[in-house]
Order: C-alpha cells, then structure tokens, then sequence
C-alpha cells in the first residue's frame, strides 16, 4: 500500500496546508481541496 502527500507552502517553504492520498489516485483529484479558500499570485506544479 502507498500514499501520496501533496503539500501548500508559503513563498519561505513554511506548509500552509496538506493532503493525503491513496497512491494510486492522480495528483490533479487532490489539487482542489488543497487550495480551496487560498488566494495566491502563482502556481508552481
């Protein structure tokens, strides 16, 4: 079994916030509720 953790961090690399996924779900289903809510300038993926 495997799990993926996508993370938001702040322009210093300080986390902000995260999510856990299954490992075999895409990256981009986990995108959404990660920046939900967050006003940002830029997107580095």
């Amino acid at each position: 079994m495997t799990s993926k953790i996508l993370a938001l961090t702040d322009a210093l690399g300080n986390l902000v916030r995260f999510v856990l996924l299954p490992g075999q779900r895409n990256d981009i289903t986990g995108v959404a509720p990660l920046i939900k809510g967050v006003e940002f300038d830029g997107l580095i993926a």
